[in-house]
This record gives C-alpha cells, structure tokens and sequence, in this order.
C-alpha cells in the first residue's frame, strides 16, 4: 500500500471518528436525552459526563489538526480505545450485546486509523 492511499485511509478514519466522537461530545454537554440517558444508565455519574463531552471535543481537534501534535494525537487515540473499551463493557454489563454494535463499528475504523497513522508517521516525533 502506497502513502497515498494510507493517508486516505487515515482521513476517512480520523473525519469519521471525529464526527462520532464529536457528536457524542456534543450531546454529552448539551444535555442530550439519549446520549445522556443511556450513560446514566450504564451508571456514570453526571459530573463524568461533562468531563468525558470537554475531552472528546479537544480530541476532535487535536486528531484534525494536520501534520501536527502527533505525539498528543497518540494520547487521543489512547483515550479513544479506552473510551470505546468501556463503553463496550458497561453496555455488555447493563444492556445486551445488541447495544455493543456501535463500540464494535467504532473500535474497527479506529484501529485501522492508528495503524494507517503509525505507516504514516513511523516514529519521527520519538527521540532515542
């Protein structure tokens, strides 16, 4: 696969979870019913919740940032999986397994990103 088209990859990925993440941000602090509900429900405290919306719009932005703040964008993308891995297992836990469809969707595209993100920038933010 050519850099071409793993920074197509990339994009497509980053702007699709960006978009997820940052609706779910944005319910999360607007005080959306279903967003909100379905978090209470899983049984994070309300205080949580604006904390989780503030962290995934700055992850927004950060992941959109071009060309820059790679080694924040690796904190992103930590937060990402975490947030995707306990959304999984508390929706697993309180729901059923039909309610993990989403986590399952969100936890493929961003994997493929991180690895289309790792092709492209193959440790040149590291020192030795």
């Amino acid at each position: 696969m050519n850099a071409k088209t793993s920074k197509l990859i990339y994009w497509i990925g980053a702007v699709f979870m960006s978009l997820w993440f940052g609706a779910s941000g944005f319910f999360e602090l607007t005080h959306n019913p279903v967003v909100w509900d379905i978090t209470v429900q899983l049984g994070y405290p309300p205080h949580f919740i604006y904390i989780l919306g503030v962290a995934k719009i700055c992850g927004v932005v950060v992941l959109l940032t071009p060309e820059k703040l790679l080694r924040l964008k690796e904190w992103v993308f930590a937060g990402m999986f975490f947030d995707i891995t306990f959304a999984f297992f508390s929706k697993l836990a309180v729901l059923n397994f039909a309610a993990t469809i989403d986590a399952i969707i969100a936890f493929t595209v961003l994997s493929i990103t991180y690895v289309m993100f790792r092709k492209l920038y193959p440790a040149t933010y590291e020192r030795a």
